[in-house]
C-alpha cells in the first residue's frame, strides 16, 4: 500500500485509547443495582427467616453502611443506589439443581452433615429469573447484590457480559446479552461491612489489574500500588486487600512493626510523587479492624483529574464501572 494512502487510511481508525491529558475531570460513577436477599422461612408456622432464627445481621442495615463507605473512601466518586429490593425465600439452586431444605441447611450448620457438592450456585438460573440481562442492557441496572449465607454457593464478585473477565472468580458465560460489562457481587448477612468491603477489595484487585495489564514497569501503577515491605523491601506503598504495607502474612493488619512506606505520596500527591516516604505503623490502619483497614487501603484510591497512558487518574472510574476498561 502506497505509504501516502496508509497515512490517510490512519486518519478515519479511531484511537482505542483515549488521549493523555492533565485536566480531564475526575467523574462520578452512579450505579445503580439490584439487590436480591435470599433469607428462606425456616418455620412456617412462626415466619421465622433464617437471618432471625441464627441471629445474623439485618441486610438493610449491612447495605445502608457498606453505600456510606463507599462513598466516604472514594471522595464521592463511587456511589450506589438500590433500585430494587427482592425478598426471596428459597435456598437457591445448586449447578446440579440441588437446593437445601430448612431442616438439611440445619443439619450443616451444626455440623451432622457435611455441605453440599458441588457448592457453586447455579447463577444462570437466576440471571434469568431476574431478567438480569435484559436489565443491564436497559440501563434499567448497573449491577446486582446478593445477600446470602454460608455454603449458599455465590462468589465474592463475579463478572458477565461482553469482554467479561476475571473479577475473583471465572467470567458469567452466555451473557453477552447485556451489551455491556455488569459485576455480581456475593455478601453475606452471616458476616458484617469490613467483609462486604473485602469483596469489594477484590473486585476492585481484579479491576484494577486487568486496567493496567498492558503496561509494564513503572507505568504499571497499580503493581506499584500494592507494594508491601514484604515482596518489596525499602519500597511499601499501600499493600493489597490482605495485605498491609507491614503484613507478614494474610490479613497481619494488627502488625505493630513500623515499617517505610510511600502511602502518603499515594494520598496527597498523585499523580505527581515527591517522594514521600514516612515510618507508618498498624494504628494507621485501625489495628486489625477489618473495616478500618479496608476503607484505609481504599482511601488511597487515586480519584483525580488527568489521564496517563490511557489511563484514568480516577480509578473509581475502572472499578465502579468496569465496562470502561479497555482490553
Amino acid at each position: 500500500m502506497p505509504s501516502g494512502l496508509s497515512s490517510l487510511l490512519k486518519l478515519f481508525v479511531p484511537a482505542k485509547y483515549p488521549a493523555d491529558s492533565a485536566t480531564e475531570p475526575a467523574r462520578i460513577t452512579q450505579t445503580k443495582v439490584l439487590l436480591l436477599v435470599y433469607d428462606p422461612v425456616m418455620d412456617k408456622t412462626t415466619g421465622m427467616k433464617l437471618s432471625q432464627k441464627q441471629k445474623w445481621f439485618r441486610p438493610s442495615d449491612l447495605v445502608t453502611a457498606c453505600m456510606s463507605d463507599m462513598i466516604e473512601v472514594s471522595g464521592g466518586m463511587a456511589r450506589y443506589q438500590i433500585v430494587e429490593r427482592v425478598e426471596v425465600d428459597e435456598f437457591p439452586a445448586k449447578t446440579d439443581g440441588f437446593r437445601y431444605t430448612p431442616q438439611t441447611y440445619m443439619d450443616v450448620l451444626r455440623g451432622t452433615t457435611s455441605p453440599h457438592m458441588p457448592q457453586e450456585v447455579n447463577y444462570q438460573a437466576v440471571i434469568s429469573k431476574y431478567n438480569i440481562l435484559k436489565r443491564v442492557a436497559g440501563n434499567v441496572i448497573d449491577e446486582v447484590w446478593i445477600f446470602g449465607f454460608p455454603h449458599a454457593g455465590f462468589y465474592e464478585s463475579v463478572m458477565g457480559g461482553p469482554g467479561a473477565f476475571w473479577c475473583n472468580a471465572l467470567p458469567l458465560n452466555n451473557t453477552s446479552a447485556s451489551k455491556r460489562r455488569f459485576v455480581i457481587m456475593g455478601f453475606s448477612y452471616e458476616r458484617q461491612v469490613g467483609e462486604m468491603l473485602e469483596a469489594y477489595g477484590h473486585r476492585a484487585e481484579s479491576i484494577m489489574y486487568k486496567t493496567f495489564s498492558k503496561l509494564n514497569g513503572e507505568a504499571n501503577l497499580w503493581k506499584r500500588y500494592m507494594q508491601y515491605e514484604k515482596i518489596a523491601p525499602g519500597r511499601a506503598a499501600c499493600g493489597n486487600i490482605h495485605f498491609a504495607p507491614n503484613s507478614q502474612v494474610e490479613y497481619d493488619w494488627n502488625n505493630a512493626a513500623p515499617v517505610k512506606s510511600e502511602c502518603h505520596d499515594w494520598l496527597l500527591n498523585f499523580p505527581n510523587f515527591k517522594g514521600d516516604v514516612r515510618t507508618v505503623v498498624s494504628s494507621e490502619w485501625g489495628n486489625g479492624d477489618t473495616r478500618a483497614h479496608h476503607k484505609w487501603w481504599f482511601n488511597h484510591f487515586p480519584r483525580v483529574a488527568g489521564r496517563k497512558n490511557g489511563i484514568h487518574n480516577n480509578w473509581w472510574q475502572y472499578v465502579a464501572a468496569p465496562q470502561q476498561v479497555i482490553i
